[in-house]
């Protein structure tokens, strides 16, 4: 609908729409090829592909309209009625040359925002970005290629003299909301919109301190928090010592270290009750515990008895019934997790539970790196060649097993990712700006923008209180990387115009008028195509959908006002020529 509103035709509503539609089918044969498949963290891919495609297609309408009703002839009213148009073939092949160059650029950096995603050492991450590139990569030829073979083919009849009298009628208008933002080019208002810009970066610098690495709130982070689930994971953890987030530390010994050795699990039960003390944890559950009830237990239940035994003896009668599927113990005896229950999975507690393990670790030497029990095993297999049982009374508590201990791993690895992520994706917009406008002042009045939003949207995290977890680190690289296709497309126009003699104002003025509709339409159907996520009952696709609709409405608004300004101020002003 939005298309047909657009373009003023059913017909050139249909081609950019079939067009994204073959990608996407495109997209996800190619996938089935390669042996991925779709799960609900890239369920979405898809749509956004589609999107992409829908979006970029309108500028390849909004330039074959121009060469096919009035043979590419820009200006105003009285220069386009006395143009004549070309043919739909012609017109085609005008629209691909125009737009081989800034449209690949575009895509490209839409493609290369999703590569950089790859270097997050997280699978399903990783896949997110395979699944998003091919996708990317498929728009290229539909939209360059594709695209314009199903133009040339279209025709107006009987219409062609309405079309063309109602795009003159167009160019008649005074346009002076083109001219209100255009006027952003001059230095006082432009003076006003960096000064504003850099207000609004400060303070989203300040914000964007509070945004939390991992999730914000209680309960399964996938699902919304009125959601059956976690209603009933609240219920289980308020009336219960156990919940539904749990990190298991685990304890590497010695074998038989269960029922030989007493300073073993005399260490495991000072280091549960240390944790019992942390702030957020329900409950700790270890074999020491088992050991004591099951000792007390064969002294009539004998509170006295609650305890260690010292005596190996006593030792192996109280847990000879535990087996391995307790989850207490391995077959050796020479691991032994220590369950630590929380209360929830938010970033703070469990930044704050693997801090004391690892304060723990230090203070009390519990730790002999990832290889501890690989030295054990010689030693272990000396003993047992002659007779005897090895003994050591070290302890090396490693992290972590548990949901929260995954979340725990996956919060460092999207903390380390984070920065890397964003410099691999600027740095591959910067180059590709580089070398398409050969222009360092260009290339700087493209990418301020984007950061600035990148940094806004760190505000908007914190603000709604969305973490950055694996769920939201790739919206940046996407928002970057598909938010800089606004600034590519007036730039490109307004270079053609600059480099006929026209000033910044004039150029940027016409480029407006050409592109600007096409712009604020393509950044508002991709908005409007991510916001739809926001009514997903999974939490995680609408935190996307937020975050997404807001990086490419904002991209858009940096696109029409904060470009002009920059280049003005960076001494851009263009030729001497006057606006008529």
């Amino acid at each position: 609908v939005l298309l047909w509103f657009y373009a003023g035709s059913f017909r050139l509503a249909i081609w950019p729409v079939l067009a994204a539609i073959v990608a996407v089918i495109w997209q996800l044969g190619i996938l089935k090829l390669l042996g991925f498949g779709i799960d609900p963290m890239n369920i979405l891919t898809p749509f956004l592909i589609f999107a992409i495609g829908v979006s970029h297609g309108v500028q390849m309408i909004n330039s074959w309209l121009s060469e096919r009703l009035f043979g590419g002839v820009e200006g105003s009213a009285d220069a386009l009625r006395a143009a004549s148009g070309v043919s739909s073939e012609e017109a085609a092949r005008r629209s691909f040359r125009r737009l081989l160059v800034p449209g690949s650029i575009a895509l490209l950096s839409d493609c290369i925002g999703f590569v950089t995603i790859l270097f997050i050492n997280i699978r399903i991450i990783q896949e997110l970005a395979i699944t998003a590139s091919i996708g990317v990569a498929v728009i290229i030829f539909t939209n360059l290629v594709l695209l314009p073979v199903l133009l040339s083919y279209t025709g107006f009849g009987r219409r062609y003299d309405k079309f063309r009298e109602r795009r003159i009628h167009k160019a008649a208008r005074p346009g002076m909301i083109w001219r209100a933002l255009a006027s952003f080019s001059r230095p006082v208002p432009a003076l006003v919109a960096i000064i504003v810009a850099a207000g609004l970066g400060w303070f989203g610098w300040q914000k964007a301190q509070d945004m939390k690495i991992g999730d914000s709130e209680a309960g399964v982070p996938e699902l919304r928090q009125d959601s059956r689930f976690n209603r009933d994971a609240r219920a289980i953890t308020e009336h219960f010592g156990l919940g539904i987030d749990s990190i298991y530390v685990i304890a590497e010994a010695a074998k038989q270290s269960c029922t030989e050795s007493y300073p073993v699990m005399e260490q495991i039960d000072r280091f549960a009750w240390h944790m019992k003390n942390i702030e957020g944890v329900n409950q700790v559950m270890t074999l020491p515990d088992i050991s004591k009830i099951i000792t007390a237990g064969w002294n009539e239940g004998n509170l006295r008895w609650r305890t260690i035994p010292r005596d190996r003896y006593v030792m192996r009668q109280s847990l000879a019934n535990i087996e391995t599927d307790t989850g207490l113990l391995n077959m050796g005896c020479s691991a032994m997790p220590i369950m630590i229950f929380l209360e929830d999975h938010k970033a703070e507690t469990i930044d704050r539970v693997v801090s004391a393990v690892k304060q723990y670790r230090e203070a009390n030497h519990s730790y002999f790196g990832p290889d501890f029990r690989v030295r054990m095993q010689p030693l272990e297999e000396a003993a047992e060649k002659d007779g005897e049982v090895f003994e050591d009374g070290r302890v090396n508590l490693r992290l972590a097993t548990g949901n929260a201990g995954v979340m725990a791993a996956t919060n460092e690895k999207v903390a380390e990712a984070q920065m890397p992520m964003l410099g691999w994706v600027y740095t591959a917009v910067i180059v590709l700006c580089l070398l398409t406008f050969l222009s360092l002042r260009a290339t700087l009045a493209i990418v301020i923008p984007l950061a600035l939003v990148s940094i806004l949207a760190n505000a908007l995290m914190a603000h709604l209180n969305i973490g950055l977890k694996v769920n939201t680190l790739p919206v940046a690289a996407l928002g970057v990387g598909i938010g800089v296709d606004y600034a590519i497309y007036i730039y490109s126009r307004m270079r053609e115009f600059l480099d006929r003699g026209d000033t910044l104002y004039d150029a940027f003025y016409h480029a407006l008028k050409l592109t600007g509709t096409a712009v604020l339409f393509t950044a508002l159907t991709l908005a409007a195509g991510v916001g739809t996520w926001i009514f997903s009952e999974l939490k995680f696709q609408a935190d996307m959908g937020v975050l997404l609709a807001f990086m490419f409405v904002m991209n858009m608004i940096g696109a029409l006002l904060l470009l002009p300004a920059l280049l003005c101020w960076m001494g851009l002003r263009g030729g001497k020529k006057k606006a008529g």
